[in-house]
């Protein structure tokens, strides 16, 4: 268990804070379970109920818990339906259906120089690839390419993937114990290749917003790199500025 006794020079709240998410880390609170109350915490941390709060309310804003009214303080999990599509941003215009999934592939493979860097990885490690598309209204919109570390992600092949009902978050968290709390995108326009308009079935050429995701599970450790061409003839990427 870390340590309950909060020693750095950062505020109390933020200290209180860390405490939480290395207990997170280490699996004392599992995504979708209540947390503690703050007098618990309290008492845990030795500090006051309003430092507790104050470090509750950083955790929140971070999706990393979530408040139910009521009901007390919940780790975040990508299977809750509004937790879903946390990082899917692409908005439909007439907002009227969601997604669906179609596995293309999934294979084991040496991780490139690219994808080993940025999975903080050896050269050459063992990673799982995968691709999919994803449709509404009958037509793909997203090709996705996702790489994971074998070694985080043992026993992941394409007939769990293909028979998972919900999000790929939501079996990382179930099957493997990894839980994605935050990711950085890039984003630019590209020109479709003859192979991703095919699988879109766009024109070649047809311009494509090219969006790469790099997800990190607790303590900032990076578990996913997913490159994405968005078809966005008829949708948007929307991303909530506060």
């Amino acid at each position: 268990m870390p340590s309950t006794k909060p020693r750095s020079p950062a505020p109390l709240y933020e200290q209180i804070r860390q405490l939480i998410v290395a207990a997170l880390a280490a699996g004392e609170w599992r995504p979708g379970d209540a947390l503690p109350s703050e007098a618990a915490l309290a008492a845990r941390f030795g500090a006051s109920a309003g430092t507790v709060r104050r470090a509750l309310d950083e955790l929140t804003a971070a999706h990393i818990v979530e408040r139910r009214q009521g009901s007390g303080t919940f780790v975040s999990t990508h299977a809750a339906p509004r937790q879903q599509f946390r990082f899917l941003r692409l908005v439909a215009d007439d907002e009227t259906e969601g997604f669906t999934r179609e596995l293309l592939g999934s294979r084991r493979l040496r991780a490139s120089a690219d994808v080993a860097r940025a999975l903080a990885l050896r050269a050459a490690e063992p990673v799982i690839e995968v691709r999919r598309l994803l449709h509404r209204r009958g037509r793909p919109v997203v090709l996705d390419e996702l790489w994971l570390a074998e070694r985080h992600f043992k026993g992941l092949n394409a007939e769990l993937l293909a028979t998972h009902p919900g999000t790929l978050y939501a079996l990382f968290e179930t099957h493997f114990g990894v839980h994605m709390v935050r990711a950085q995108e890039q984003l630019r326009a590209v020109a479709a290749t003859p192979d991703a308009a095919r699988l879109l079935q766009v024109p070649p050429g047809e311009p494509l917003l090219s969006v790469e995701r790099l997800a990190f599970t607790y303590g900032d450790r990076p578990m996913e790199l997913r490159r994405g061409l968005y078809c966005t003839n008829a949708d948007h990427y929307r991303n909530d500025l506060n």
